[in-house]
């Protein structure tokens, strides 16, 4: 006796192949990955946080089982995300530019006579996993810049001029060309030393940037 044949679908059934090709070609398991890591969260890590097993997200993220929006609901919380993360084309997005003439100066300090004139270009990153700025340091003002302090790491190259950064533990001058890592964490003060402005490009990478969004 044969085997009897599946039932015919409906006409506008979609066919589970077809899910699973949209899931592929959104990549959400690679997403999922790329969120933990830049958290440098494991997977049980995760596991806890969303209350799935770290076998599951092990299979989710490498493409073996597909997710229910329940389960990708309880991941996109653990790292402040909306369902919609997952499924954005990012192929739109890839390709960034923050023009010059649209960026808005703003003054640290006092307008009057600030410190610093910065632009920032974060912009081009709207999860803020990476917020960088332009910052003129202005010459002649004799207060320093303070940097509010965050968990992560700062970033700093000098673009042009001379620009001295000051920590509880060291004091360096930075030349045109120079740059330097600092923890964002420490109290610090960045102050022009040339007599034109010291322009600086400097990128925060703030530790628990896959919250913002």
């Amino acid at each position: 006796m044969g085997h009897p044949e599946p039932p015919e679908l409906p006409p506008n059934t979609v066919n589970a192949s077809t899910v699973d090709e949209v899931i592929e070609a959104k990549a959400i398991g690679s997403r999922i990955r790329a969120l933990r890591l830049r958290r440098s969260m494991g997977l049980a890590e995760l596991g806890s946080a969303s209350g799935l097993s770290a076998s599951f997200l092990s299979q989710l993220e490498t493409g073996r089982v597909v997710p229910t929006l329940r389960n990708l609901a309880r991941i996109a919380s653990v790292f402040g995300k909306d369902l919609s993360y997952f499924f954005r084309d990012e192929k739109r997005s890839f390709f960034r530019i923050s023009r010059a003439d649209n960026r808005i100066r703003l003054p640290a300090g006092d307008r009057s006579n600030p410190v610093l004139m910065a632009e920032s270009m974060s912009v081009l990153i709207p999860d803020r996993s990476t917020i960088p700025c332009i910052a003129d340091f202005l010459p002649g003002n004799s207060d320093a810049f303070h940097p509010r302090t965050f968990a992560g790491l700062e970033f700093i190259y000098v673009i042009e001029g001379s620009l001295m950064v000051r920590t509880n533990q060291e004091t360096e001058l930075l030349e045109t060309t120079d740059s330097a890592w600092l923890n964002g964490a420490a109290k610090r003060e960045y102050q022009c030393k040339s007599e034109g402005p010291a322009k600086a490009l400097i990128i925060t990478f703030p530790e628990n940037a896959a919250v913002a969004n």
